[in-house]
């Protein structure tokens, strides 16, 4: 096997999360996020005749990894039309739903897909579904300067937002922006050096990426499908990567909402639609993060409908 398919195929916290979603041998699951298909693998271990997983992914390239078991079906498809595709094949209610968040190893080693810096000949691409419309190319080429400083900055962080937005602007009257390398030279008055450079840089092309798969609106609508249809007891588990995602899974996860915001009833009592199976977040062990450095920034958080 190619090196760069090993990479795709190691899971981040495979125990810890599929324990987590405390699977039963008839249990319905989702793997909303199946890429290298590692989680689902090991959900079809614990499965018993009785039991299904579906398992959700936008990407073309993941259809590689499907795994031909009568227990499986394979959705491509973004996971924000989770409840959809459920009410689709006739299921009314399931017992797990699995999140691993970000993007693979696989996709930043993909040099035509735009996702990584290291790539200087690259189209400007970055689709998870290479079929959707908006490309990164688009982006920076087509938004007022405003509204890509807005997006440098919620999405990135990047406190010199405005003036990256506002060079972007002049540049590309001049040339659009069409490769990888287009984009790094206007963002080379803006970095430092060393590990500074590949911070600023990695920002940047997060930010990017948000925008055009529109991830944080993707990841609220399938959290609120996913409470939907979840059955009560049911257990949903997330692995986030930056503090952006994490933030909406945590509040999500805490109240119900994405602002955070603690509703209660008429007697004064907390109204919380899922129970905290672990109050502190789970993290791999340093063994996991030697062996795979994609572990590093993941975190696990699992709850369970009430």
């Amino acid at each position: 096997m190619d090196p760069m398919e090993q990479v795709y195929h190691i899971p981040v916290l495979l125990k810890e999360s599929v324990d987590g979603m405390d699977i039963r041998p008839r249990s319905i699951c989702v793997d909303v996020t199946f890429g290298g298909g590692g989680h689902s693998r090991e959900i079809l271990s614990r499965l018993g005749e009785g039991g299904h997983l579906y398992s959700f992914d936008q990407d073309e390239d993941a259809i590689k990894n499907i795994h031909h078991d009568s227990r499986f079906t394979f959705v491509r498809s973004n996971f924000r039309y989770l409840k959809n595709f459920m009410r689709y094949y006739g299921v009314e209610a399931v017992d797990a739903v699995l999140a691993d968040l970000g993007v693979s190893s696989h996709h930043f080693d993909e040099q035509d897909r735009g996702f990584s810096f290291r790539f200087e000949d690259s189209e400007l691409d970055m689709r998870m579904n290479r079929k959707s419309g908006k490309s990164a190319a688009t982006v920076l080429n087509t938004y007022s300067e405003e509204k890509l400083a807005d997006v440098f900055y919620l999405y990135g962080e990047l406190r010199q937002a405005r003036r990256i937005a506002s060079m972007i602007v002049k540049n590309r009257r001049n040339k659009p922006y069409e490769t990888v390398g287009d984009l790094l030279d206007t963002l080379a008055a803006f970095v430092g050096k060393g590990e500074k450079e590949k911070k600023v840089l990695a920002q940047a092309f997060q930010a990017l990426r948000i925008e055009v798969n529109e991830e944080m609106d993707a990841l609220k609508e399938m959290l609120s499908q996913a409470l939907e249809i979840l059955k009560p007891g049911g257990r949903l588990v997330v692995i986030t990567y930056h503090s952006l995602e994490d933030r909406i899974v945590k509040n999500f996860f805490k109240t119900g909402n994405f602002e955070g915001k603690v509703e209660k009833d008429f007697f004064g009592n907390f109204e919380r639609p899922f129970r905290l199976i672990n109050n502190k977040v789970i993290v791999p062990s340093r063994e996991e993060e030697e062996r795979n450095p994609r572990s590093r920034s993941g975190k696990l958080r699992i709850v369970e409908k009430i």
